[in-house]
């Protein structure tokens, strides 16, 4: 999951994150080098120090792995032989499929187990409410993150943003979306907001605005064609066999334009209205 590894840890480590505060309890980590001691190159995703001094290995996680639990067990007592002490342990865990993942072993001589947090259950209303554009981004995730309504308010946040900041805001969210399959619904959205201008220079969303642009005038003039032909058939029609009864409307509406103009070319020699539709 290496994009959205990046993307997350990004994220995390933006000061005054409320994800972070959310999964350690602490507002703010002094980061550390995570490289562990080379027993199968293991290396944990974060690793930080509060000011008392506590650990805390944050693992990000998008997929149901059966020996996962061991591989955190590994991690623990790494990162304590490197630091002289263990770390308390959260996984927060991204995927689409429901986790599954044990969390816990509890056998004689041996009690062990981590904090895991399905980002589902999170509250997406606060991520939203959150100043931090990051974890605005983060909700997209949540329970509600898919909802039209919520994916309107993450784009608004990020329009709200620098430019310098706006880009990249835009980049973490088309790539944690990939995790929901949520990019076509985001591309939809951002065609329809009224603040298209704020992302038109933005080199993923840019040139999908411009073309959608481009194909609205295109299909408008389409459209106006359609309603004109439309109009002037229905005079025909009306001149000819009296006012259009309210099933015969909804008929002619329903015609493609090529069989419209069929119906139009009929009333020369129609001798009733339902002279027009016969083939």
């Amino acid at each position: 999951m290496h994009e959205y590894d990046v993307t997350l840890k990004t994220i995390l480590m933006r000061p005054g994150s409320l994800l972070l505060s959310t999964l350690t309890g602490t507002s703010g980590l002094k980061w550390l080098n995570v490289e562990l001691p080379k027993v199968n190159n293991r290396r944990l995703d974060l690793l930080g120090q509060n000011a008392d001094g506590d650990l805390f290995g944050i693992e990000l996680q998008s997929r149901n792995e059966r020996r996962f639990l061991f591989r955190m067990g590994t991690y623990l007592f790494a990162t304590a032989e490197r630091y002289g002490k263990l770390p308390r342990q959260v996984v927060l865990y991204v995927g689409a499929e429901p986790l599954r993942m044990k969390t816990s072993i509890d056998v004689p001589d041996l009690r062990y187990r981590f904090h895991t947090v399905d980002v589902r259950d999170l509250d997406g209303d606060a991520l939203l409410r959150s100043p931090h554009v990051g974890d605005n981004v983060i909700a997209v995730l949540t329970a509600i993150g898919g909802e039209p309504k919520n994916l309107r308010r993450i784009l608004k946040r990020i329009a709200a943003c620098r430019p310098a900041d706006r880009a990249g805001a835009l980049s973490e969210l088309l790539i944690l979306a990939g995790l929901r399959k949520l990019r076509p619904e985001i591309v939809r959205e951002v065609k329809k907001m009224p603040i298209l201008d704020d992302f038109v220079d933005d080199e993923v969303f840019g040139p999908l605005i411009l073309r959608g642009r481009a194909e609205g005038r295109v299909e408008g003039r389409v459209e106006g064609r359609a309603e004109g032909q439309m109009d002037l058939v229905v005079g025909q029609i009306a001149k000819r066999f009296g006012r259009l009864r309210p099933e015969l409307r909804k008929r002619l509406h329903s015609l493609k334009p090529d069989e419209l103009t069929a119906v139009g070319l009929r009333l020369f020699d129609a001798r009733t209205v339902d002279d027009l539709f016969v083939n």
